[in-house]
């Protein structure tokens, strides 16, 4: 019959005509046969099912073995021995180079009809020790899958007691060297299928046989942490971890941290590997097991891990948002990295080129997946704009991005921060700050924060770009005995010169602290200014000088000489006066008092106020380079400052008088009109006032500068409980007060009041209006008529003849911006440029300069924006717009620099002598080699972070090129199918893009 069988098999006769021979001969097969003619048909079969080249021939093997293992189990019984088991396994079927792989098939089909027999154990004691043996040879996937199958199918063979444990050890190091070779999605799917039967193996061992967890467990992370040079382990080992019971998690993570046989570089290398299980699909569980290690990592205080896993990892997890299929997980790694990395920007920093793409891509999927993922991502991005507030020109495309997706409010963002940060304790994390390879390519060195100091480098790096300021501080003598100023020069001198990208003002902020200030705590960097500039002036004043003896001018009597050499550094540089004058209103005498001032605090009116409408004594206006006709009639002006000055009543016309102006920019083409002595625009000479008014209100729901100085100009009334005690009259009576500039500071610094404490909620609250700079601001100094008269004889800018007023200009130099909602909390940056005279060099000092338009001012001197160590390139556009994109960054302190058009100023003139004849200032010897020697010293530290990041790095797994699958997202749209970043889709490219 076997014959027969083999004749029909091998003939070309047409399938249905075989398969009907074929029946004939599996139904005489039922009938019963002697044992020869039974092993024949059993060796028959066992060669078509190993052999056969068909599908079909393996079919009929099959058939006839089941039916003789059913009708005829004696003979099969014989048949199918230990030995013969033995010599298949060990030695394979067929010619040599052509060995079956169907043997465990085979196995598999015959076991079922020989369970009850008296030979099962044997068959199951040997297939207990060959299953442990083939797994030991590393098999390929496929051959692992059947092996699983079969001892899936027949737990009898699972291999038992220590065997066990070592099979479990050697099937997960089976896993760890398999790999897709094919690209085809349907050959994807079944490697998955086949690595899936491998580790539910796994599991039902482990089901039963808790114990072999843990060392199965161990295993894998030698595994993972192998720092050996050979091939990455397979991403497939995800397959296992997710098999794991949730409730060993903390024991497993507890035992891994705290062991200390594992290196840094073993536990870097495996959580590198585990992270890049993230793009494993279908797995369950693999991303609390990732953010367990992390957290486990925190625990034991093992940053540095920490800070090298996430910097190398972070954009890989994020491009892996673009796949439903791992995207719940991947957005689950994605913000607990996000979230704990709380010491620095960097790692949020690397994704913003990446997020405008990402949001674009997950709006178009338009699936729920992607809705859901869209509101995570947007509320994980506000939190890290909360967090590291001070990048605008950074920030501002992804808030674009996400402008229509919902904010969360402020205590959901510090419940996140506070929940997933590394540690509570920020100096733990103090020494991994400054992770700035190279200065900033803008050549500029930025400060370290030292635990909310952010007031304090705003503020230095203000007091540093005010190039004046600077360059006397570096010019004093050494042993000058003024400590403060002398640690002031110190800090300058290293901003300037050295080699590093930011530098820690430690020493310099223990001298400045003010003593009422809460260490760790953010402070109100005003406060500190008004602070700082005090200490170094009194410190002058006592006798410490610091300042070198100006050059003689012969242009200066010796009495103004005299007075000016009597001030001090601070004094020069930010100290103006103001007249202060009380009127009071029954016996119209009035007091005065002159103050010195090195900042204007400006208020904000109450809303119910039109700043644009009421009328200060010395306005501000927004304008273009204008100027006012004096009035007709001077000595009225001269005469009483009440007569022209007073608050405008409900009857009263536009009362005239002098203004301070800013300058906005100006288009090409437009003229500026003449300062001194020529004539003004019609519409100016007829009303002033009313023009300057005009111009100078804002948009109604906006506020400018020039506003607020019209308000702290004001005439303010004393009435009711604040009334005055007029001297003359003896009693309380009702009055008015004014302010009036008598002297202009070198810098004019500007402080927005816009900290209010509100009893309600027993805090300082915010005012978050937007208020528009000018660059250019024209400030109107009252002077004596003599010294108005001779400035405009000379044919000096900014008299005008009578009025009593000089005007001064002033040019933006510094903005500091508060980013929060509360003085005691939120983040300090600052926009700075370098303000210096703009009279060309050779031009006569006598001659009328011709002015740059503000424009041309604006676009020729950079701005740059310094947020602690970070140093970038800006523009004034950005100053500007900050508070439009960013409504809680807000401008808060303002420095600007007085152009030198009043040439008869010492000042002026002693620095722009000192400016041509020593250009850079020198530096003492002492001072020098401190910067040489750290200098040299960095790049020592540079040499040797270097090495220790380099093995750090060549630890770290090296994994496919994260950026293609957000390349490819860009340029396959039109791709479809599950795994794609589309709705549907993606070719069986992106799909194995996505696994491996």
């Amino acid at each position: 019959m076997d014959k027969i069988l083999e004749a029909v098999v091998m003939s070309s006769y047409p399938n249905n005509v075989k398969q009907g021979l074929v029946r004939r001969v599996i139904e005489a097969a039922k009938q019963p046969m002697d044992s020869e003619q039974c092993w024949s048909m059993l060796e028959l079969s066992t060669k078509l099912y190993l052999t056969g080249d068909t599908k079909y021939k393996r079919e009929i093997g099959k058939e006839v073995l089941e039916v003789y293992g059913h009708y005829h189990p004696e003979e099969f019984e014989e048949f199918f021995n230990v030995r013969f088991l033995l010599s298949l396994l060990q030695e394979g079927y067929g010619p040599l180079g052509k060995r079956s792989h169907y043997v465990l098939d085979y196995i598999q089909l015959g076991l079922q009809f020989v369970l009850e027999s008296p030979s099962a154990n044997s068959i199951f004691s040997l297939l207990r020790i060959e299953v442990l043996r083939k797994v030991c040879e590393r098999p390929s996937p496929k051959q692992c899958a059947k092996i699983s199958k079969l001892l899936t199918q027949h737990p009898q063979c699972i291999p038992t007691g220590k065997h066990q444990l070592l099979f479990c050890q050697q099937l997960i190091r089976c896993i760890g060297q398999f790999q897709c070779v094919s690209e085809g999605e349907e050959e994807i799917m079944e490697f998955l299928e086949q690595v899936n039967k491998v580790s539910g193996l796994l599991q039902r061992i482990w089901r039963t046989q808790t114990s072999a967890i843990l060392p199965s467990l161990k295993e894998l992370f030698t595994i993972i942490s192998s720092t050996e040079e050979q091939e990455a382990p397979s991403n497939a080992l995800a397959s296992v971890v997710q098999f794991v019971p949730l409730e060993l998690m903390d024991g497993v993570i507890r035992n891994l941290t705290n062991d200390d046989s594992i290196t840094d570089v073993q536990m870097m290398m495996a959580i590198g590997r585990m992270i890049d299980w993230v793009s494993w699909p279908l797995g369950k569980n693999i991303d609390k097991w990732i953010i367990a290690l992390l957290k486990g990592l925190a625990a034991v205080k093992k940053f540095s891990i920490l800070i090298e896993v996430t910097l190398s990892k972070i954009e890989k997890v994020f491009s892996k948002l673009l796949y439903p299929i791992v995207r719940e997980g991947a957005l689950s790694v994605l913000q607990y990295m996000l979230l704990s990395f709380q010491h620095s920007h960097e790692a949020f920093h690397l994704l913003l080129p990446h997020i405008p793409r990402l949001v674009a891509s997950l709006k178009k999927e338009d699936s729920n997946s992607a809705t859901s993922s869209l509101e995570q991502l947007a509320e994980l991005i506000h939190c890290m704009f909360f967090r590291f507030s001070g990048f605008p020109d950074l920030y501002e495309p992804v808030l674009e991005a996400v402008k229509a997706l919902p904010i969360p409010n402020e205590d959901r963002i510090k419940h996140l921060l506070g929940q997933n940060a590394w540690t509570s304790q920020k100096n733990e994390l103090a020494c991994f700050y400054p992770r700035l390879a190279s200065k900033s390519e803008t050549g500029k060195i930025g400060l370290i924060n030292l635990g909310n100091t952010c007031y304090m480098n705003s503020i230095i790096q203000s007091l540093f770009m005010a190039s004046d300021f600077r360059h006397s501080v570096l010019n004093l003598s050494e042993g000058n005995s003024q400590p403060l100023m002398t640690k002031l020069q110190w800090l300058f001198a290293f901003l300037e010169h050295s080699q590093r990208p930011a530098i820690s003002p430690e020493s310099f902020l223990s001298a400045s602290w003010p003593p009422w200030f809460t260490p760790g705590a953010q402070q109100d960097c005003s406060e500190y200014l008004k602070y700082l500039l005090d200490r170094l002036h009194e410190e002058e004043k006592t006798g410490k000088r610091i300042y070198q003896k100006l050059k003689e001018s012969s242009l200066t009597s010796q009495a103004v000489e005299h007075h000016y050499l009597n001030k001090t550094l601070i004094e020069k540089m930010f100290g103006g006066k103001m007249m202060t004058k009380i009127r009071c209103l029954k016996c119209l005498n009035v007091s005065s008092r002159e103050e010195v001032f090195t900042d204007l605090s400006l208020a904000f009116p109450p809303s119910d106020r039109n700043v644009c409408g009421s009328t200060p004594i010395l306005p501000v206006e927004e304008i273009g380079p204008q100027f006012i006709e004096p009035p007709e009639n001077a000595g009225q002006l001269m005469g009483s400052p009440w007569i022209q000055r007073k608050a405008p009543m409900a009857s009263d016309h536009a009362a005239p008088s002098v203004s301070v102006e800013t300058l906005c920019s100006q288009e090409q083409g437009e003229a500026a009109n003449p300062i001194c002595g020529n004539g003004v625009g019609v519409d100016a000479a007829k009303d002033p006032l009313s023009t300057f008014g005009e111009q100078a209100c804002a948009p109604k729901d906006s506020r400018s500068v020039p506003d607020l100085i019209n308000y702290f100009l004001s005439p303010e009334r004393l009435t009711a409980e604040n009334k005055y005690h007029c001297e003359k009259c003896a009693s309380l009576q009702d009055a008015e007060k004014v302010a009036e500039l008598t002297e202009g500071p070198h810098y004019l610094i500007l402080t927005l009041l816009r900290f209010s404490f509100d009893p309600r909620t027993m805090k300082r609250k915010k005012i978050l209006d937007n208020v528009s700079i000018p660059v250019v601001l024209k400030l109107p100094i009252l002077v004596a008529p003599e010294e108005t008269e001779e400035v405009c004889q000379h044919g000096k800018e900014g008299a005008v003849p009578g009025s009593g007023f000089m005007t001064v200009v002033y040019d933006l130099c510094s903005v500091v911006v508060h980013s929060g909602i509360s003085s005691e909390s939120g983040h300090y940056y600052c926009y700075s440029r370098e303000c210096t005279d703009t009279v060309p060099q050779g031009q006569p000092r006598d001659g009328v300069p011709k002015p740059a338009s503000d424009k041309q001012l604006d676009l020729e001197i950079q701005w740059y924006l310094f947020n602690d160590t970070r140093v970038s390139f800006s523009s004034f556009e950005s100053v500007s717009n900050v508070t439009s994109f960013f409504p809680k960054d807000t401008a808060y302190v303002l420095f600007y620099r007085q152009r030198p058009e009043r040439q008869s100023c010492l000042l002026h003139e002693a620095l722009a002598e000192a400016g041509r004849l020593h250009g850079e200032p020198s530096l003492h010897k002492d001072l020098m080699e401190a910067i040489s020697k750290d200098n040299i010293l960095f790049l020592q530290e540079q040499e040797k972070e270097a090495r220790n990041r380099a093995a750090y790095i060549s630890a770290l797994p090296k994994s496919p090129l994260w950026w293609r699958d957000l390349d490819r997202d860009k340029d396959d749209d039109s791709s479809s199918g599950g795994c794609s970043p589309a709705a549907g889709g993606g070719g069986s490219g992106s799909f194995h893009g996505l696994v491996f």
